[in-house]
């Protein structure tokens, strides 16, 4: 039975992705519900109108009296609470809530709840792989794939669930089985109003947690937990009682568990010190919610990392191609500069710039300066970047992604690696991340 009241009235707000989830589940109940969003004409509204015609719809500025119609809005994630008709409806005491909220209160199996500025995707996917190795039936998705409320089933035995910032603010009481925070640095400052607000809006993915895993090199993973909460760690340092790290043997350094060694570094698939905290953080997931470690390791061996994640795109002339589109924030950018960095025999050659979204660039400069032989930059905010690196290595400027591409091969140097890793959003110049990762390997690709 659903864990939702029939008698009150919704109103769905942002028709995208998770609107329509939002809107499939309400109707598949029967509940009465209506539709707002901001935009003329959202994505989905044409599925809608053909498949729920009877659902009220407004589309356009927000009507401050419709929404306080509703006992609770369902806010999508791309809207920010501070939106003046929704505070206006919140001081008028409707609920403010979201898809999330919603699925903790139905979800009947346990929940792996993934957050972090960084590496939420390619983690909360080995997870999953780890969970269908061990014979799990287990549901991906989230801010990640497919949609919170979609993933609903008396079926599934697991979820593991990528979540963001933007997910987590309407979210009270997730009830995760296990949660973590892989790691917070600067991003959407634009839409927070400093990295405490940021924080603290992640750290809601704590709250009805029954264990958690922190980032032993990143004191603002760490929860403000009371005590007795079983807490589990990661890092690149050797571990201890209940954490997850590396240690070395012979010359050989391995992904370890306390005093145990696990499997050889070098058998993993995704290069670089940041997958390996991502393989160390996934492992600490999957052993919280008792996966046997032969299962997780298998998975680990055999996965080959995500598109547009530190993807290698090919080798040519000693030089290898990587593909880090989808960091999109400062903090992915240095974990793949350092990760990347510390793993090849030469320098990189990096590709930043776009739209920065009011991120400060100067925590780029020392990395930049120790692993990189030249940074090509483009797009919008590349002066804001090129102001932050000083005279730290070699800057050139390009108009386009395909004369950046053209640089790198003039600059690379055999033993290097050329790293499209642009610290910004993409929205200057592509139609989002995953366009300029594909144009990226694809200009890379046709290089003779």
């Amino acid at each position: 039975m659903s864990l939702i009241a029939s008698d009150h009235f919704r109103i769905v707000v942002g028709l995208g992705k998770s609107g329509m989830s939002l809107v499939r589940f309400l109707a598949n109940r029967g509940v009465s519900f209506a539709v707002a969003d901001t935009r003329e004409n959202p994505p989905e509204l044409a599925t809608l109108r053909r498949d729920y015609p009877q659902v009220d719809v407004r589309c356009g500025e927000l009507d401050v009296e419709f929404l306080c119609r509703a006992d609770e809005l369902y806010v999508s994630p791309g809207l920010a609470l501070a939106t003046p008709a929704l505070q206006a409806a919140a001081a008028r005491g409707v609920k403010l809530s979201g898809d999330i909220e919603l699925f903790a209160r139905n979800a009947k199996a346990p929940i792996i709840a993934i957050s972090g500025s960084n590496a939420k995707s390619t983690v909360t996917t080995l997870v999953g792989e780890m969970a269908a190795a061990a014979g799990k039936r287990v549901a991906v998705g989230g801010n990640l794939g497919t949609p919170a409320l979609d993933l609903l089933s008396d079926d599934v035995e697991l979820y593991v669930m990528e979540l963001s910032s933007f997910q987590l603010e309407t979210t009270d009481q997730l009830g995760a089985e296990v949660a973590t925070v892989l790691n917070v640095s600067e991003d959407h400052m634009d839409r927070y109003s400093g990295l405490p607000a940021y924080h603290l809006a992640k750290h809601r993915i704590f709250r009805g947690a029954r264990q958690v895993v922190f980032n032993r090199q990143d004191a603002l993973t760490r929860p403000l937990l009371g005590e007795g909460l079983p807490c589990w760690s990661f890092g690149l340092g050797v571990p201890d009682f209940k954490g997850f790290g590396l240690r070395e043997e012979n010359g050989e350094k391995y992904l370890a568990f306390e005093f145990q060694n696990l499997m050889p570094v070098r058998e993993l698939k995704i290069r670089g010190a940041h997958n390996q905290a991502n393989a160390l953080a996934a492992l600490a997931l999957g052993h919280a919610v008792g996966l046997p470690f032969d299962a997780m390791l298998s998975a680990l061996r055999t996965f080959a990392g995500l598109e547009h994640r530190c993807q290698w795109v090919r080798d040519l002339d000693g030089v290898a191609w990587y593909n880090d589109s989808k960091a999109t924030n400062v903090g992915a950018a240095l974990a793949a500069i350092e990760g990347l960095g510390a793993d090849i025999e030469g320098k990189l050659v990096l590709i930043a710039g776009g739209d920065g979204k009011g991120a400060d660039f100067k925590d780029l400069r020392d990395p930049v300066a120790a692993n990189c032989r030249a940074v090509v930059l483009m797009g919008r905010d590349r002066e804001l970047i090129a102001q932050a690196l000083g005279d730290a290595v070699p800057l050139v400027r390009v108009g386009s992604l395909d004369e950046a591409v053209q640089q790198c091969r003039a600059l690379a140097q055999p033993g290097d690696a050329v790293l499209l890793s642009p610290a910004c959003a993409s929205f200057d110049m592509f139609k989002n991340y995953e366009e300029r990762g594909q144009l990226f390997a694809r200009a890379a690709e046709d290089l003779a």
